[in-house]
């Protein structure tokens, strides 16, 4: 998932609280923005601008997605890897994150191409 992950225009990896916390970032420096929590277990992405949108995924994977502590309110969920959930609807997940994410980001602040996606 890290390697998709940094195919991502202006993507890099950050571990701003411990080697074993893995965040994909997107953006520069103290400004990068984070679109991805990686474990060994799952992903955690935003997956909707509002805690409602991301539910869906609780809907539709029950178990399997579930609310990220601390960030969950503001759309964030984690999706695990080993179970119901598609390869194809993972990666689908972090490319909406980044989506959003970059969306969030001032216009000056967004990567060259991040749109081409």
């Amino acid at each position: 998932m890290q390697a998709y992950c940094l195919t991502k225009p202006g993507a890099w990896v950050d571990h701003p609280w411990e080697p074993h916390h893995t965040v994909v970032k997107v953006g520069s420096g103290e400004r990068g923005k984070i679109f991805a929590f990686l474990g060994d277990d799952g992903v955690g992405v935003k997956s909707g601008r509002s805690r409602e949108v991301a539910d869906e995924w609780l809907q539709r994977f029950p178990g399997d997605a579930t609310v990220m502590a601390y960030t969950g309110r503001s759309g964030w969920n984690d999706l695990a890897f080993a179970g119901a959930i598609p390869d194809e609807d993972l990666v689908d997940a972090v490319d909406e994150s980044y989506r959003l994410v970059v969306e969030g980001l001032p216009k000056k602040l967004r990567p060259p191409g991040w749109d081409q996606d």
